[in-house]
């Protein structure tokens, strides 16, 4: 099983002004949104806050509009957007929610309800900051 650090997510009331931050001042590139197909909300579940997307290159960061019913909302217990979160890539998504649960982390398997491409798990680290680790699947 390998891991990655994939993004930073950062969330705000103002995207588009944490975009243009992110972008003129410290000069990452924009990411056009038709990068990361989403999944369509709907009533009962799903998130269709605006995103807004850049990088250095490597790093990516995530620009999320605040939302505090997501987790409410999918039948979840951790909200990835209420006070953002770090986000790690792997290439065995099963092999590793093994050691949460050989570990006794408790865990939200929001499988792909927010992203097409991505099956996404959220948890938290000792001190509560949310973590996401990811695997790609395809649509």
């Amino acid at each position: 099983m390998k891991l990655e650090f994939h993004h930073i997510n950062f969330v705000s009331e103002d995207v588009d002004r944490m975009h243009e931050f992110y972008t003129n001042v410290l000069g990452l590139e924009d990411m056009p949104i038709t990068q990361f197909p989403r999944t369509e909300e709907t009533k009962d579940a799903g998130y269709s806050g605006k995103i807004r997307f850049a990088t250095d290159g490597g790093m990516q960061m995530h620009l999320a509009e605040r939302a505090l019913d997501v987790a409410f909302k999918n039948g979840q217990v951790i909200n990835p957007v209420d006070r953002g979160h770090i986000a790690f890539r792997t290439d065995d998504l099963a092999a590793f929610l093994a050691v949460l649960d050989a570990r006794g982390i408790p865990y939200s398997d929001c499988g792909t309800a927010f992203a097409k491409e991505w099956h996404q798990v959220f948890f938290m680290d000792p001190e509560g900051n949310v973590i996401e680790v990811h695997q790609q699947v395809t649509g």
